[in-house]
């Protein structure tokens, strides 16, 4: 169970592990921890999408796809023309000291060799997770996303995901929350519950 423990407080690191893309966009933070919960999130709304692939074999590609980061750190495009990572052997030496380390590994080495259905669909929640986070910086005034979300998409592996970040793309990031009703930003109340009353009575 000490393994455990060790691996859990492993993982915590990939809060404290920046995503380091942001650094070359010019704007915008993110932990490689943030980015996998979105990203297994995005997983399982394509698997369950897809219909015929197993969801939570997803599931566990994309939540277990950057745990090698916690060694290695995010090496950005940027960074993987000049440095190599020995990202196998950081699978191999956690994968010595867990009690499911061979699922660990087969995991890591799915997602790496990119060929089965459920390992297309995580590549592909990756990179829409990406996708958002552009979006969202686009929305805030960031010019450099327009250049960055056409590699992107053509890193997208299914039909599915290309429809889909299309539709992210043309989607206003503030519109789940910000629906215009102008009454509720005014008063807290919608439409015909509205009442305007003075400042000094509200």
């Amino acid at each position: 169970m000490k393994n455990l423990a060790h691996f859990f407080f492993e993982v915590g690191m990939l809060k404290r592990t920046p995503r380091t893309g942001f650094q070359f966009l010019g704007s915008g933070a993110e932990s490689v921890a943030e980015h996998s919960f979105r990203t297994a999130v995005i997983g399982f709304s394509l698997a369950r999408l897809d219909g015929q692939a197993d969801v939570g074999r997803v599931l566990q590609l994309c939540l277990f796809h950057d745990v090698p980061e916690a060694r290695l750190g995010d090496l950005n495009y940027v960074n993987k023309k000049y440095v190599q990572a020995n990202e196998q052997a950081a699978v191999d030496d956690l994968a010595a000291n867990l009690p499911f380390g061979e699922e660990y590994r087969r995991t890591l080495a799915e997602f790496s060799d990119c060929q089965t259905r459920e390992a297309l669909l995580a590549h592909d929640a990756d990179q829409l997770e990406m996708i958002l986070a552009l979006k969202e910086y686009k929305d805030l005034g960031n010019r450099y996303a327009d250049e960055w979300y056409p590699f992107a998409v053509r890193r997208l592996k299914t039909d599915l995901a290309r429809k889909l970040a299309g539709d992210i793309w043309c989607t206003d990031s503030t519109r789940w929350w910000f629906d215009g009703d102008s009454d509720w930003w005014v008063n807290g109340r919608h439409g015909a519950n509205a009442v305007d009353c003075p400042d000094d009575k509200c």
